[in-house]
């Protein structure tokens, strides 16, 4: 292993998890909430007030860090940046090299359910994106997707590798196929949880289209609608948002929990098994890392880059779409991508990799066999 990567171990000192303690304690409650008013304003009281009460009681830190750490972490500076990833290698020499990309407000943590079935094939790595968790801070301006796509090119020939698949959710759905466009001889194919390509004006564009499809295009304009404010917040003062996140731990983990339940219709059976665990470790790694800004940032960064320097890739890409996620549609992916393969569950929602996870590993398995 290169001389330029270091061995990374997550070790939060006690002090910093009885600080949370203490402030989560003398949280001062929002007292004006609409009675009845449920999810449609945003996270009610009494969903937040349930998490907190854990997270200030019996949710174990320290088992979540020691379960973090059972896998191999590094940091290796990258374009200025210390940027930390999971590199798991498989038994098998002959295994194919995958890098698996989070998004906002996503981190590292989703794939480790996905981990120890997918080294099997597969030698993993899973990077924390710029300016998240581990990873940073990020102290100047332009880290967007094409940057970090480049950064994850650099770390993978840094490991290497010189022939691999990309793979993502969220914000990894667009980093990955940059990186086959930035990079077409190393990355054999790529495969998404989601193709964010909208219409683009042209009536002829709706041609076929049949009820599917029309209710897909109505969910776009619903997440639009009522989902999207922590884009449009993100996208243009993420510095004024870090300065209230940074202080609170109930106001980070507010802001977190909205998009965590998920961006779908929301299912009573999803509620209910909301994972408390999960979402409090999301949580307690943007509180403790302290990175809010810098997560923050990554929305303004691709708000504001010309599309012109987000080249579209060409290398065979594979998508997969959850009932409770984004919903890709089939037409527009098309369009913007070279689409090979084309997978639809019935279950699932946007962090796959937790509530989907062999679903996950199925299709990941079954897509890049082709190119192992």
């Amino acid at each position: 292993m290169s001389k330029d990567i270091r061995p990374f171990t997550i070790d939060i000192p006690q002090a910093a998890v009885d600080e949370l303690r203490d402030r989560l304690a003398r949280t001062r409650w929002a007292a004006d909430e609409l009675p009845g008013a449920g999810w449609r304003y945003g996270v009610p009281t009494a969903a937040l007030k349930a998490l907190a009460s854990y997270w200030a009681g019996d949710y174990d830190w320290r088992a979540q860090e020691a379960r973090m750490n059972a896998y191999p972490q590094y940091v290796t500076e990258i374009d200025g940046v210390d940027l930390h990833f999971l590199h798991v290698r498989s038994p098998r020499q002959d295994a194919f090299p995958l890098i698996l990309t989070h998004g906002w407000p996503g981190t590292f943590l989703e794939y480790l359910p996905v981990i120890d079935a997918l080294s099997e094939s597969f030698h993993l790595v899973i990077p924390s994106l710029p300016g998240f968790g581990f990873s940073g801070p990020t102290r100047e301006s332009g880290w967007d997707v094409r940057r970090t796509a480049q950064a994850w090119v650099t770390l993978m020939d840094r490991l290497g590798y010189e022939r691999y698949g990309a793979a993502g959710s969220d914000g990894g759905s667009m980093i990955s196929p940059v990186m086959g466009a930035l990079a077409p001889s190393a990355v054999a194919a790529v495969h998404v949880a989601q193709v964010f390509s909208y219409p683009s004006g042209d009536p002829a564009e709706f041609e076929g289209f049949g009820p599917e499809e029309y209710r897909r295009l109505a969910f776009m304009q619903r997440f639009v609608d009522e989902h999207s404010g922590f884009n449009k917040i993100q996208s243009t003062r993420p510095s004024t948002l870090a300065h209230a996140l940074v202080d609170s731990p109930v106001g980070q983990l507010a802001w977190v929990l909205d998009p965590l339940r998920g961006f779908g219709d929301h299912p009573a059976e999803m509620e209910k098994d909301l994972d408390f665990d999960f979402i409090l470790t999301v949580a307690s790694l943007f509180w403790f890392s302290g990175n809010v800004g810098s997560s923050s940032r990554m929305h303004y960064e691709d708000a504001h880059r010309s599309i012109e320097d987000t080249p579209r890739g060409t290398v065979p890409t594979g998508v997969v779409v959850f009932a409770n996620d984004f919903l890709s549609i089939r037409a527009f992916a098309e369009r913007d991508h070279n689409i090979v393969h084309w997978s639809e569950f019935d279950r699932g929602g946007h962090f796959s990799g937790t509530d989907a996870t062999d679903l996950v590993v199925e299709d990941l398995r079954e897509f890049f066999a082709a190119y192992r």
